[in-house]
């Protein structure tokens, strides 16, 4: 029985992911680097551990591929593990990439996308844009503790997109993969924002002022590394991300939720309602 395998299904795309594959009654098995024992599904995973790959591959025929952000040097951490799934029989891979990866080559996205086009397998990219959870779970504590938004992006606006709708839009490639085979899909919300305009959305719905600073990127890597905790190759993909919304490339929008799920993708105004309590302080109760 083929069965499809989630990397990172821990994560915020990939447990969106598994939600849809569990919808759908396919057969999929959840790669993680602490298997619950009570989860029939999950399997130990750990792209820089060799003794795990097999296991984890057996009988996999497709698989959704995601970059856990310690990894930056995907040539050396991730590729390899890879290369063994497609000496294990799997023939097409899902990969959550960059919205403009394809583009950028300064994020470790676009390499790893060179490498499946020339890999064999099947594939098909999910070009996400910036994560509204990304507001809930990186940026989080600075909302709720601090009431600001402290990103290097200036002006610049975002495609801001729902993990949600990515998850669906990859676990569709991965139901169905002929329909989605060596193709990219630019996955975005139904509007691009600025920053300003997103701290306006969050300041309407919490009832409480919430600021945009506009850090410089030497100021936004120290907050990050100090008081977000963040690994530096996330620093460092973040820090990228954020300089293409300054420049203004981070504001295109597709159509392409529509086209495979046919439905609209999640506005933040939305997002930001469903998710209000991320941003209620602890000593606050919700009101």
């Amino acid at each position: 029985m083929a069965v499809i395998l989630v990397t990172g299904a821990n994560g915020t795309v990939g447990a969106a992911v598994v939600v849809e594959l569990r919808l759908a009654g396919v057969a999929f098995r959840s790669a993680v680097r602490t298997p619950a024992p009570e989860v029939a599904q999950e399997v130990l995973f750990d792209f820089t551990d060799p003794s795990t790959w097999d296991q984890a591959f057996q009988g996999v025929t497709s698989l959704f591929l995601v970059r856990p952000p310690a990894i930056g040097n995907v040539k050396r951490d991730l590729l390899p593990a890879v290369a063994a799934a497609r000496a294990a029989g799997v023939t097409h891979v899902v990969f959550l990439s960059l919205q403009g990866a394809e583009r950028n080559k300064m994020v470790p996205h676009a390499a790893v996308e060179e490498w499946l086009q020339d890999s064999g397998m099947a594939f098909t990219f999910v070009r996400a844009s910036f994560f509204h959870q990304n507001l809930s779970t990186t940026h989080v504590s600075d909302i709720r503790d601090r009431d600001e938004i402290l990103v290097p992006a200036g002006a610049g606006a975002t495609a801001f997109v729902d993990a949600c709708d990515v998850g669906a839009v990859a676990a569709a490639a991965l139901v169905n993969p002929h329909d989605h085979a060596n193709r990219a899909w630019t996955v975005t919300g139904p509007r691009a924002l600025t920053y300003q305009q997103v701290a306006e959305v969050l300041s309407a719905e919490l009832d409480r002022p919430i600021r945009y600073r506009r850090p410089g990127a030497l100021r936004y890597v120290r907050h990050a590394r100090q008081q977000l905790a963040m690994p530096w190759a996330m620093v460092a993909v973040t820090t990228a991300i954020y300089t293409l919304a300054r420049l203004g490339k981070a504001a295109g929008l597709s159509t392409d939720v529509n086209t495979v799920l046919g439905r609209p993708p999640l506005d933040f105004a939305e997002f930001a309602h469903r998710e209000r309590l991320a941003w209620i302080p602890t000593q606050q109760p919700p009101q």
